[in-house]
C-alpha cells in the first residue's frame, strides 16, 4: 500500500505556511479544514495553505510537495488514531472511536490517490472555492532517475 510523505526541496514552506509539516511525515489532502471557508478567509498564509498545502498527519502542518512511498498497515492504523484524535481536539468529534471511521476514510482516499503510482512520484495539490464548495486537483509529477554523471565529477586526480 502506498501513501505520501512530506518533502522539502528548499526552505520556502517554512515561510509560507503558519505551521509547516515536518519532512518525512505522512500526509493527506486535509481539504476538510477548508469546508466552511469563504473568500474572506483566503488571506496571507491561510490562503497559501488553502491553495496548495497538503496536511501532515503527525504535526498537522502543511507542505507543498509530497512523495509517494510504501506504508505498512500498522503505520496506517496509527495514523487513523492520530487523525481521529485531531478530529476530537480541533473539530469537536465526540470521541476517538466515533471519529476513526471518518479518519480512515480520509487516509484511504489518499491511499487511492497514490495507488498505481511508482515510489517517489511527486504530488502537488491545488484548490479553489466554487459555488459547490472546495474543488481539489492533484498534479502528478513522475519520478525520474538521475544518472550518476549528473553528480559525478569526471577526470583524474593525477596532476599529470
Amino acid at each position: 500500500m502506498m501513501l505520501a510523505r512530506a518533502i522539502h526541496f528548499d526552505e520556502s514552506d517554512m515561510n509560507i505556511f503558519h505551521k509547516p509539516a515536518r519532512t518525512g511525515e505522512w500526509c493527506i489532502s486535509g481539504g476538510f479544514e477548508f469546508s466552511n471557508w469563504s473568500e474572506a478567509d483566503l488571506t496571507g498564509k491561510a490562503r497559501q495553505a488553502f491553495s496548495n498545502g497538503w496536511l501532515g498527519v503527525e504535526t498537522f502542518g502543511r507542505v507543498s510537495v509530497v512523495a509517494i512511498t510504501q506504508i505498512e498497515q500498522a503505520e496506517l492504523d496509527t495514523l487513523v488514531t492520530a487523525l481521529a484524535q485531531h478530529f476530537v481536539d480541533i473539530y469537536g468529534a465526540p470521541s476517538v472511536a466515533e471519529a476513526e471511521g471518518v479518519a480512515r476514510e480520509e487516509l484511504m482516499h489518499m491511499v487511492e490517490t497514490c495507488d498505481g503510482q511508482p515510489a517517489n512520484t511527486l504530488l502537488l495539490i491545488s484548490r479553489e472555492l466554487t459555488e459547490a464548495g472546495v474543488k481539489e486537483s492533484v498534479r502528478i509529477v513522475e519520478a525520474r532517475d538521475a544518472g550518476l554523471d549528473q553528480f559525478a565529477i569526471h577526470g583524474s586526480l593525477d596532476e599529470d
